[in-house]
């Protein structure tokens, strides 16, 4: 579902910390599924040759994953757990996206059990193509 208004400050949200937070704005919620949208600067740690670099994409991801784990306990009440990515298979990641460019990323739970969780990724351009998508399967650390 929509949210009524993009929520913009998600520092509680995930256990990732400045400069390491790769995703800026959650834009849509549900029990399976969470958009988040991220702007490219100069001043990421992943940011080389004008470009987000693949592994700050796969943090992207990641990082999506972990805010829909994070707002799902923040609407319980309780603190975003601290998680890690227990693996990734199926990256495709056919453009990197460039300075000042603004990231749609898409995550699709597909299996949740006992803490780990199985999501299809998409990142999407301002155009609503397709850049980059993957499979993860990330776990909650206890």
């Amino acid at each position: 579902m929509m949210l009524e208004k993009p929520i913009t400050d998600i520092t509680d949200l995930i256990p990732q910390k400045a400069p390491f937070v790769m995703v800026d704005t959650l834009l849509s919620f549900s029990d399976t599924q969470l958009v988040s949208s991220f702007k490219i600067s100069e001043s990421n740690i992943f940011f080389k040759n004008e470009t987000l670099s693949e592994s700050g994409l796969i943090e992207n991801m990641a990082q999506t994953v972990a805010l829909h784990t994070g707002y799902d306990y923040f609407l319980k009440g309780q603190p975003a757990p601290t998680g890690y990515i227990g693996s990734i298979k199926d990256v495709q990641i056919s453009r990197l996206p460039q300075l000042d460019e603004t990231i749609q990323t898409e995550a699709h739970i597909l299996q949740e059990f006992m803490g780990v969780t199985l999501v299809e990724v998409t990142v999407t351009n301002a155009r609503k193509e397709k850049i980059a998508s993957s499979t993860m399967k990330t776990v909650i650390a206890n």
